[in-house]
This record gives structure tokens, sequence and C-alpha cells, in this order.
């Protein structure tokens, strides 16, 4: 069966289903049945690597609540044994009463970093929705038709999951909070290019779609087996304060390859910033904090610049956990960069002096679904600014979800970026130049205005014609009617 084939009937049992009413229900319930298919290939996958090494292997997962013993029963001769199959109240009462209760228990035991402990905190934090048993046992007969043993199998399977987790934002409500468009993601990895061997760190995962986009470029430069091992237990850090976020991210860094993430589900801002050691800090920091969030006031007190702005806080969170020398590439309010108010003068002035705020990527609106304009802040701890190449993104189109961004609108952005080149979309500011506010409003010197030559006459001719034609339409289809 075609994979698009499959989502679509997925799609069809969720939508049916009394305990499923979102799109973000669709993408959790559809997230903990995939890992535990996911799961079964990868025993399976290491059980054949140990036979041919002559080596035993004991399955993660125990007999009885493997795939093929409750989801998929098999006949000795492989076959689907739908005879055997639990169904109805029987297949929910045993994922409600015995799965899920089995595998919470998984991180009482393992490595801290290890999949086991993941599954244990996964399955704490996510329960069953799925109400009809019939319309689980659809689910299930339906996900054992994907695979995840090649790395084309993965491949398709990441892309869906992108795909999935784009719908979640464009739906609305919390949606949009754990996703930022992909395109946007690897332009900014692009500029900050991170190498094996460095630290990648986002204090605001959401669906780890910085990480996921991270791991990828840095995947294409391994070039020997210790910089697999470096990628997949050293490397990549992320934060979450939400259930649903931490599985999803979890999930969709497993996806892309990272057996064992190391995803927090904390709230990162409680973290007192008079605490951080040089060995809490990371090389690159890569993140899209919650716009307009507030924090109350006992959080404020962990931060030296007082404001209640969630996405400020975070800020300063990613500039004092930045390695000197590190790189970081944050979205953020473009209202950043002109508000007056004492604490963005304040984080902006302390931006500019503690790191070397290079470049300012001026995004249209419609980038993101809710309508926030917003830009990229790329900086270097270490060093004080000089000066800001600042790159307005002009498009001559309306971006929505029938028209979003793609890489290709940044192309030219990523190409100029490297020399820092004046052009019609950009242009350098220098810090000294600034008044007293640090304003760092983009005003774009270089842009060509076009000028409208017409006289008065001939725009009111023109209103005219136009109003002629108009009239003629509307005769013709009185006629018709």
């Amino acid at each position: 069966m075609a994979f698009e084939q499959i989502i679509k009937n997925l799609d069809n049992c969720l939508r049916t289903d009394k305990g499923c009413t979102s799109e973000l229900d669709y993408v959790e319930q559809t997230s903990w049945i995939l890992f535990l298919k996911y799961l079964d290939d990868l025993d399976k996958t290491r059980q054949m690597a140990c036979l041919l090494q002559d080596k035993e292997y004991t399955p993660i997962i125990a007999e009885g609540y493997r795939w093929n013993d409750w989801a998929m029963p098999r006949k000795e001769n492989g076959e689907y044994d739908i005879s055997n199959a639990l169904v109805g109240d029987d297949l929910i009462d045993f994922v409600n009463g015995k799965l899920f209760p089995y595998l919470k228990k998984f991180r009482e035991f393992g490595q801290p970093k290890s999949i086991e402990v993941k599954i244990g905190v996964i399955f704490s934090e996510i329960r069953n929705r799925i109400q009809s048993g019939y319309n689980l046992r659809d689910i299930l007969e339906q996900v054992d038709n994907l695979k995840f043993q090649t790395s084309e199998q993965k491949h398709e399977m990441t892309y869906w999951y992108e795909s999935r987790l784009n719908r979640m934002g464009n739906a609305g409500r919390n949606g949009g909070e754990y996703y930022t468009p992909r395109p946007l993601i690897r332009t900014i990895v692009k500029v900050v290019d991170p190498q094996i061997g460095k630290t990648v760190y986002d204090g605001a995962c959401g669906s780890a779609g910085f990480l996921c986009e991270a791991y990828n470029y840095m995947h294409d430069k391994v070039k020997r087996t210790e910089d697999e091992a470096i990628l997949q237990a050293d490397t990549f850090t992320g934060k979450d304060d939400k259930a649903l976020p931490y599985v999803i991210a979890t999930m969709n860094m497993i996806l892309h390859g990272v057996e064992s993430p190391n995803i927090i589900n904390t709230n990162t801002l409680t973290e007192n910033l008079a605490d951080v050691q040089e060995k809490d800090r990371f090389d690159y920091i890569l993140a899209n904090p919650p716009f307009g969030g507030k924090e109350r006031a006992e959080v404020q007190q962990n931060f030296t610049i007082k404001t209640s702005e969630t996405a400020y806080l975070f800020l300063e969170h990613f500039i004092k956990y930045l390695r000197a020398g590190g790189q970081a590439g944050i979205v953020i309010k473009n209202t950043f960069l002109s508000n007056t108010d004492n604490a963005s003068i304040s984080l902006r002035k302390k931006l500019l002096e503690e790191c070397n705020l290079h470049t300012v990527l001026d995004l249209p609106s419609g980038v993101f679904q809710a309508g926030v304009k917003t830009i990229v802040l790329f900086f270097k701890k270490g060093e004080p600014t000089d000066k800001v190449w600042f790159y307005q993104l002009n498009l001559n189109r309306t971006l929505g979800k029938t028209d979003p961004l793609n890489e290709s609108d940044l192309a030219d952005f990523v190409a100029k970026q490297k020399t820092k080149e004046d052009s019609e979309n950009s242009w350098s500011v220098k810090v000294s130049d600034l008044d007293e506010n640090y304003d760092l409003s983009p005003k774009n010197p270089n842009k060509v205005e076009v000028v409208d030559k017409r006289t008065p006459e001939q725009i009111a001719q023109e209103i005219k014609n136009l109003a002629m034609y108009s009239n003629r339409l509307l005769d013709e289809i009185i006629g018709m009617l």
C-alpha cells in the first residue's frame, strides 16, 4: 500500500474516534503507536546485527508486550493471526491497563541517556486517547505496513512527520508554538554552520525542529564512526516545559536518527543564571522562543534584566548559556529592535556589548501562520558588535498556507551573508551611529522606491475606463438572467 494512503487511512480512523478532536491529538496518538512500531523494527535490526557477530541479544521490550504479541500477532509462517488479535474493549483494556503501566516502569532502570529511560518518560507523559478498540485495531493494522529498517524508509517517515507537524502548526490554537517553518530552520542552521565535536542547544525546543535539522546538517559531515557516536551521545540538548512537545520532540529526533535524544521536560526559565558555570554552556544555540508569553515575578528574579516578556528572558538565558566564541541564531519578534521600554533597551545594549550581532534577517509577515512579524538574530559570544549587517527579505508575493516560505526564497540571503555585501535588500549599520536607545529598526537605505509617474488626469481616466467596463459586464449578466 502506498505510504500516503496509509497516512490518510490513519487520519480517517482518528477523525471518527470520540477521544481525538484536534490535529494535536492526531499527532500525539500517532506518535506513541509509531514509536512502538519503531522499537520493534529497532529490536529486529539489533538482533540481526548480533546474529551476524554471533552474539546474544536481549530485546528492549519483554515478551507479551512486543508488537507481534499484542498489536499484530503472527502465525508460525509469519502471517497476521487475526483470530488471536485483541479488538474492541479487550484491546483498549490491555493498552490502558497493562501496556502503558509496563512501559512507564522503564524510567526506573537503565542509564540516564538510554533509550529505555526515554521509553519510560514518554509513556509517563502521554496517555491513550483512542476510545474505540475497533479504531485502534484498524490503526495498528495500517501502521504495521510501515517499516523503519532502511534509511529510505526512515527518510520517508521523517518527511511525513514533519509535514504532520506543519499541519499542526497551521491548525492554530497551541499547535503553532511547537512548529517553526523548516525552510527557515535550515537556513539558520546553514548560517550558524555547527561542526561535529561541538554542542548544540535549544532551550525552547518545541518539536525539536532546530535540533533535528542541525543533526541532519552535521550528519552529512560524518567521516568516522567516532563522529556518529559523538552526534548520538554528546551533541544535542533540548528543553521544553510541556508534556506534548516533549513527546513529539523525542519522537522526532528518534525518527531522524538520534536513538536516545537528550530532551528534558523542564521550565528553562526557572534556572538561575547566577548559577551557570562553564560546563553548562554550549557552542551553538538555535531557537525560536515563544512569543508574547508572560512569566511570574519569581521567575523574573533569575535574570538581571527584569521583564515578564518570555522571549526576552529566553534571549538573556541564551546569551548567558552561550560559550565564548559560540554562535547563535535566534528567532524573535521584530519589535525587539525598536521597543523603548527599559527592558528592551537594556537587552539590546547587553547583546551588542557582550556579543557580535553580525547579522539581522528581517522576515516578511506570513512566515508564521499567526501573522507575527519576526527577525532572526545571528550573533557570536565574546566580542562587542562593531556593525550589524541587515538583510530585508522582500518577496513579490504574499506568504500563507497555500504559498509558504521556501528555501529558494532565502538563497540570496545565504549567499550575501557570507560577505555581508550591500544590495537593494541589504545594508550595514555601525553601532557607534545608534542613538541612546540602541534603536536597531531596519531602515533600508538602498531600497528602490517605485514612483507612480501618472498624472491625476491619467489616473482619473483609468478609473473611468474601469467603471465603464464593469457596467458592460453587469449589463451582460442581467441580459443572461
